[in-house]
């Protein structure tokens, strides 16, 4: 019996390691064949599993050269060692922290805006349910997205600070977690896709716990812009169309790529930079614009500017175009929150579908005669 009792140890330890082998190669194989749920975003990528979602932002600012995973679990979830290296963060989310105007209507969408407690600058805030919140003391601002308030932040001790980043060179990032605070970066402002953005709201559900109500939102702006294409179809595009207008002594115009150009394209209307490579936008000079857009029918004009008149004043040579003279000029960042944040730099990443209608309605003026401009207005 004797010699018997440490085979028995033995051979209980080396099934159990072979059971943990077993283990090991099943966890693999599910982390494998697992499916992501983002279908129209470039750069973020969420698997959920049982207890935990697995969450990948890729491209989060230009030539970015890595990725970001979090794991995102459940309370006493047990999470597979082959993920434990990566960032944890425990859902759903009791309080948080948000560093972009456009995160604020999927926190609203969700019915999650009472989870905020900071915000940098929150003048930018246009939202008036938000804004309630911030005139009531529930949000605090926490300094600028340059230079947030470290020593705020840790006080306030969030569950989570989602921001984001613009280039490689991130010391705020670092001092954020060297203060033991939860951060997680988020790349929706480099999507070029509208919907793409929109998508990013399914982050929001699996931080909140609400993956099926973000879905169901979402599944409703795809089905909203898949209609409004529809209506404009079969439409020629007769609109030639100039967009942008001088900051300084530089011209900037979207590039053929941009968000911007691609609802221009998804209304049919021919923008006379579409063939322009890239995203983002290109500085040009005001007499090459001129040269290529005088003609244009439609000019939609950057900038908050409220009238012909307003615009004139910034540059009178914009009276050259003919657009102009025929008084078919609109603004999409016209209309303002009680604070002065811009309305369309809040909602419309979140809301495609309302930007599409706002431009088939430019261009296509008899498809929608009873709907109303979103963020859209006509300079007069």
């Amino acid at each position: 019996m004797r010699d018997l009792f440490p085979k028995m140890i033995f051979a209980t330890a080396f099934f159990i390691l072979i059971g943990c082998k077993k283990n090991e190669k099943v966890e693999t194989a599910k982390l494998e064949n697992a499916k992501n749920s983002i279908e129209y975003a470039s750069g973020l990528s969420i698997v959920k599993y049982a207890y935990y979602s697995v969450v990948t932002v890729s491209n989060p600012w230009p030539n970015a050269d890595k990725d970001f995973k979090y794991i995102l679990k459940e309370k006493d979830a047990k999470v597979p060692d082959s993920l434990q290296s990566y960032t944890t963060i425990q859902v759903p989310l009791e309080s948080v922290v948000v560093t972009s105007t456009t995160n604020i209507p999927f926190l609203e969408m969700l019915e999650v805006e009472n989870k905020l407690v900071g915000f940098p600058h929150t003048d930018y805030i246009s939202s008036e349910k938000t804004r309630a919140l911030i005139d009531k003391g529930s949000v605090k601002n926490v300094g600028q997205n340059e230079k947030l308030n470290i020593e705020q932040l840790i006080e306030l001790a969030p569950n989570l600070i989602v921001t984001f980043g613009v280039d490689n060179n991130n010391p705020m990032l670092d001092n954020l977690k060297k203060s033991g605070l939860n951060v997680l970066i988020q790349g929706d402002w480099m999507e070029q896709s509208p919907l793409g953005k929109a998508e990013w709201i399914k982050l929001y559900g699996a931080l909140f716990g609400k993956e099926d109500k973000a879905k169901e939102l979402f599944d409703k702006i795809v089905e909203s812009y898949n209609q409004a294409l529809k209506l404009v179809k079969d439409k020629p595009a007769t609109s030639k169309v100039l967009y942008g207008s001088m900051y300084e002594d530089v011209w900037y115009v979207a590039k053929g790529n941009s968000w911007v150009a691609q609802f221009m394209k998804d209304a049919q209307a021919t923008y006379l930079w579409a063939d322009l490579k890239g995203s983002g936008s290109e500085g040009l000079s005001f007499e090459k614009v001129l040269d290529k857009a005088k003609t244009a029918n439609i000019w939609i004009a950057s900038g908050s500017f409220k009238s012909l008149d307003e615009l004139q004043k910034a540059n009178p040579h914009y009276g050259e175009f003919d657009a102009f003279k025929n008084k078919s000029v609109y603004n999409f960042e016209g209309k303002l929150g009680a604070t002065g944040g811009t309305v369309y730099y809040e909602l419309a990443p979140s809301r495609p579908d309302l930007v599409l209608k706002d431009y088939i309605k430019i261009f296509h003026p008899d498809l929608l005669s009873s709907y109303e401009f979103t963020f859209a207005s006509k300079l007069n």
